[in-house]
């Protein structure tokens, strides 16, 4: 029978009292990608890796040229350590467009900010970010975002943190400086 126990001399076991022999990994010693995953809550790499894309679009799509070539001069370190081969790139991979047509056209337009037909303001920096990204429903918007703020703030220097906050729109900025 199916809802018949066999075996009913196995204590039962309160996971609370189950020591975890796995030490916790300091932030200074994750990769990039890692630091995003964990904190926005993403389930792999590759979600995180997209996700983190996105966000890079749509801030260089808020800033000149010359300040998006500032910042992809200051990426330089391994996204993550690994030998598979999809994921062996570079912060500053992530934050050039893989797609060439984007990329070009970033590089020719103007920025989206200030007057105009087509800005960005902070409720269609949010907007494009999830729709594009491709996040999960599980992972908070704003959290995933300010994940990828905080990892990138690492990489960046002083002058460039304070640069990349003064394209950002009001409460995007805010997410910025909080993380």
């Amino acid at each position: 029978m199916p809802d018949q126990s066999f075996r009913t001399n196995i204590p039962e076991i309160d996971p609370t009292e189950i020591e975890d022999t796995r030490t916790a990994i300091a932030d200074e010693h994750r990769s990039f990608l890692e630091k995003v995953m964990v904190r926005s809550g993403f389930a792999d790499l590759y979600d995180t890796r997209d996700f983190t894309e996105v966000v890079y679009r749509v801030m260089r799509d808020l800033m000149t040229t010359e300040a998006s070539d500032r910042v992809a001069a200051e990426l330089h370190t391994e996204a993550v350590p690994t030998d598979e081969k999809a994921l062996q790139f570079e912060v500053a991979d992530l934050w050039k467009d893989t797609n060439p047509i984007v990329g070009f056209l970033s590089r020719v337009r103007p920025p989206w900010q200030g007057p105009g037909i087509f800005k960005i303001d902070s409720d269609r920096f949010l907007f494009r970010v999830a729709n594009e990204g491709g996040k999960p429903g599980t992972v908070d918007r704003e959290q995933a975002v300010k994940a990828v703020f905080s990892a990138t703030k690492d990489e960046l220097s002083e002058e460039r943190i304070q640069e990349i906050a003064s394209w950002l729109p009001d409460y995007v900025r805010q997410l910025w400086e909080q993380a």
